[in-house]
């Protein structure tokens, strides 16, 4: 940051009293800029035992398979956030939200929040940020062709607990040079 958005001033990089890290202060308004990770919410939306999945149309990873997910709104719970990607993505009611997975990836500032949900009368459709939509059986995943490790990593451990029928709330960090 090099100008404060409040006065329009010069920012200096410098720690303030009684912090442990850098931050961008204002050198006129001597306001202090918190910059914090970015929040991704997304559902593994299942119908009639199938994963409903979408082909981005999109960058990064334009062209491959993935979840509906994004980046959370202002004002919106983590939950309400991961079915309105669910509906911007596929078109489809995500129903009975249950958070399921937590990533912290603290090398890009960023923590994941996946949440099992039902799609409501099984109807899903395309939204802007998919070239298609698709419900696909655990056994038809294209494992090849998914966009991001956590996703690959996330269905690997929903398809196991769907055999469980025990799905508990994991909680991993992604390291640089891992996933």
């Amino acid at each position: 940051m090099k100008f404060c958005p409040d006065c329009g001033a010069p920012t200096e990089r410098r720690i303030p009293e009684d912090d442990d890290r850098e931050r961008d202060i204002c050198s006129g308004c001597s306001t202090i800029h918190y910059h914090n990770p970015k929040v991704i919410v997304g559902c593994i939306p299942e119908h009639e035992g199938q994963i409903l999945m979408c082909k981005r149309a999109i960058e990064p990873r334009y062209g491959l398979w993935t979840l509906p997910a994004g980046f959370m709104e202002n004002g919106e719970t983590t939950a309400e956030g991961a079915a309105r990607e669910t509906w911007e993505e596929a078109a489809a009611v995500a129903t009975q939200p249950t958070l399921y997975r937590i990533f912290d990836v603290p090398h890009i500032n960023q923590v994941y929040m996946f949440y099992r949900c039902g799609v409501e009368g099984g109807r899903y459709g395309v939204g802007p940020e998919s070239l298609e939509t698709e419900l696909v059986s655990p056994a038809n995943i294209r494992w090849d062709e998914l966009a991001f490790p956590v996703v690959r990593e996330l269905l690997r451990e929903f398809i196991e607990d769907s055999h469980s029928g025990d799905f508990p709330v994991r909680h991993s960090v992604i390291s640089l040079g891992r996933g």
